[in-house]
C-alpha cells in the first residue's frame, strides 16, 4: 500500500514557515511601536496623543478619509459599471488607467497634484479666480486621499457586475420595474458588500497616507497637517515617545478597520452561499 504525498509541505512545516514570516515581517516590528510607546508610561502617552494639535490631525485625518472613500463609493461604482457593462475603444487604456495608483508612487502623485492644482498650475490658475483654492488647503489633501483610495472600489465592484446575470435585470424590467427600481432592488444588493469592502479599504489606505499629501498639504498645524505628517514632524523633533504614541494610535485604529472588513467579507461569502 503506497502513501500519497502531496507536492506542497504538511501542515506543520507551512504553518511553522507562515507564522515566521508574518512575525518577522510583521508582527515584530509592529510590536516594537507598542513597546517604545510602552517605555514612555501612561502619563506620557495620553499627553502626547491628546494634545490640541493631534487631535486637530485626527479630525482632519479622519475627515478628510472618509471624504474621500465616499466620494470613491459614488465614481467607482460608476467606472466599474462602464468597465463591466459596455465595450468601447479604448476600454483597455482605461481599465489600465484605474490601477495607475497602484503603481505610480505616491510622492509622484503629490507632486503632480500640487503641480496642477497650485495658483499658477494648469487647472489652480482657473479655480483661483473663482475664489477655489485646492493645492495647500483641506481641499486638496481630500483630493490626494481620493486618488489613492480610487482603484479600491472598482477593483472589488467590477467582478461582481460582470457575474451578475443580466436575465436577472431583464426578468424585473418583465415585470414592471422601473430602471431605479431595478438597480436599487436588484442591482444594488448584490454589489453593496463589494461596495462598502472597496471603500473601507480606501479609507483603511488614506488613513496612512503620507506621500501623496506632504507636496499638497503645506503641513501647516491645526489647518493642514495630517496624523502621518505629524509623526514625521515629531521625528524630526526627535520626539520619538510622542511619534510612537500617535503611530500606535493610528495602527489600532487601521486594524480595526481592516479586522471589520475581514469580518464583513466572511458574511457577505456566507450570504452568497445561501
Amino acid at each position: 500500500m503506497t502513501t500519497r504525498r502531496n507536492v506542497l509541505p504538511g501542515f506543520g512545516i507551512s504553518t511553522g514557515i507562515t507564522l515566521a514570516y508574518v512575525s518577522l515581517l510583521i508582527l515584530i516590528p509592529l510590536s516594537a511601536v507598542f513597546l517604545s510607546t510602552a517605555a514612555g508610561g501612561w502619563d506620557h502617552f495620553r499627553s502626547a496623543v491628546t494634545s490640541p494639535q493631534v487631535i486637530a490631525s485626527y479630525k482632519l485625518t479622519i475627515g478628510a478619509s472618509i471624504g474621500g472613500a465616499a466620494i470613491n463609493a459614488v465614481f467607482g461604482l460608476l467606472v466599474a459599471w462602464v468597465l463591466a457593462r459596455y465595450d468601447f475603444f479604448g476600454k483597455r487604456l482605461v481599465d489600465a488607467i484605474v490601477d495607475l495608483p497602484f503603481a505610480l508612487p505616491t510622492a509622484v502623485a503629490g507632486l503632480s497634484l500640487a503641480a496642477i492644482y497650485s495658483d499658477n498650475g494648469w487647472f489652480g490658475r482657473y479655480l483661483l479666480p473663482l475664489g477655489i483654492k485646492v493645492a495647500f488647503t483641506p481641499t486638496g489633501i481630500l483630493l490626494a486621499l481620493t486618488f489613492v483610495g480610487f482603484p479600491f472600489v472598482v477593483r472589488n465592484v467590477q467582478p461582481v457586475l460582470e457575474d451578475l446575470d443580466l436575465e436577472v435585470e431583464e426578468a424585473a424590467r418583465s415585470l414592471g420595474a422601473t430602471r431605479w427600481q431595478t438597480f436599487s432592488r436588484v442591482i444594488l444588493p448584490t454589489v453593496l458588500p463589494a461596495l462598502v469592502t472597496g471603500s473601507a479599504l480606501a479609507l483603511a489606505r488614506a488613513l496612512g497616507e503620507y506621500g501623496s499629501v506632504v507636496f499638497i498639504s503645506a503641513n501647516i498645524p491645526f489647518k493642514t497637517q495630517i496624523t502621518s505628517l505629524l509623526i514625521i514632524t515629531k521625528l524630526e523633533e526627535y520626539d520619538y515617545t510622542g511619534a510612537t504614541a500617535i503611530a500606535a494610535v493610528m495602527l489600532l485604529m487601521s486594524f480595526v478597520l481592516l479586522l471589520a472588513i475581514n469580518l464583513l467579507q466572511a458574511r457577505s461569502r456566507r450570504y452568497q452561499e445561501t
